[in-house]
């Protein structure tokens, strides 16, 4: 009786074990993404409480660095001119897309398509307000832009004087850009706002520094691969090729702007940042009754 009893309890232990576990397992993921929306959430607000002078500064490098992504894609495709098959030029210059993106990313510069999404998630938990979401945008996305026209203009200018860069490969690069219908360039930057959004979230899951090398540059590949339009990248390789020849004028450069930058805008906010506060957002602590 009394080994028949001890067996009972122990097979009680282990079934209550055994669900408890699996209770811990069920809730890990729940964790793990309660944890990547908490280290968002801070570093969200570390960005609202910067001054406007510091974050348009870390703006300003974000533009300047991320245009040699343009440098290396423009010397890789006049270096391949006609020497292998299409296919793959096209794909080892997407590769070389990534390159300043690894850039900003890893050196903690204020990128304007990463906080499209960032920076909504303090206003969607009530930390913040619009107006200071406005002025973190206007900041950020004007020092951007002022440091992507002025690598354009640099690279545009020292690419070919150095005998690494064609002229016609900005041309190409620029016309490949602009030469679209605005509805197509709004859901084009809509796409690329919704990766540039799902990459903060997944360099923010990334445990270490080579982690978060690859998986920026999977995501940025995928943005290059299917030339998708980045209002910032875009800059600089439409402002290259406004700079180098007249076959891009200044009417088309604000025509691709204004409708990649509407579709980043709307990329990131709506299909990263509200779905994510929606099923990870850190649950509230609930008051506990102790039976007094």
């Amino acid at each position: 009786m009394g080994s028949d009893s001890s067996k009972s309890g122990f097979k009680k232990e282990n079934t209550s074990s055994l669900e408890s576990d699996s209770e811990i397992n069920e809730d890990e993921p729940k964790k793990a993404s309660q944890q990547i929306m908490r280290h968002e959430l801070n570093e969200a607000m570390a960005a609202f409480k910067r001054p406007s002078g510091r974050l348009f500064f870390s703006g300003l490098s974000a533009g300047l660095e991320i245009g040699f992504s343009l440098f290396l894609m423009a010397a890789m495709q006049t270096l391949m001119q006609d020497e292998v098959p299409h296919s793959v030029s096209k794909l080892l210059i997407a590769n070389m897309y990534s390159f300043g993106f690894i850039l900003v990313i890893l050196g903690r510069s204020e990128l304007f398509t990463e906080h499209t999404s960032l920076a909504v998630l303090p206003v969607l938990s009530g930390r913040e307000n619009v107006k200071g979401l406005l002025r973190l945008w206007a900041i950020v996305y004007s020092a951007n832009i002022v440091g992507a026209a002025a690598f354009a203009a640099l690279v545009a200018h020292v690419g070919p004087s150095l005998g690494v860069i064609d002229r016609q490969v900005f041309t190409e690069i620029a016309r490949g850009l602009v030469e679209h219908p605005p509805q197509t360039i709004l859901l084009s930057g809509i796409l690329a706002g919704w990766l540039m959004g799902l990459l903060s979230w997944l360099v923010a899951a990334g445990r270490d520094t080579i982690s978060q090398i690859v998986i920026v540059w999977l995501v940025t590949t995928a943005i290059g691969i299917g030339h998708l339009h980045h209002s910032i990248v875009g800059t600089v390789e439409v402002l290259a090729g406004v700079f180098t020849s007249d076959a891009t004028t200044w009417g088309e450069f604000f025509h691709f702007l204004f409708w990649a930058t509407l579709g980043n805008a709307i990329g990131g906010p709506v299909f990263l940042a509200l779905l994510k506060h929606t099923h990870a957002r850190p649950d509230e602590p609930t008051s506990q009754t102790t039976g007094r």
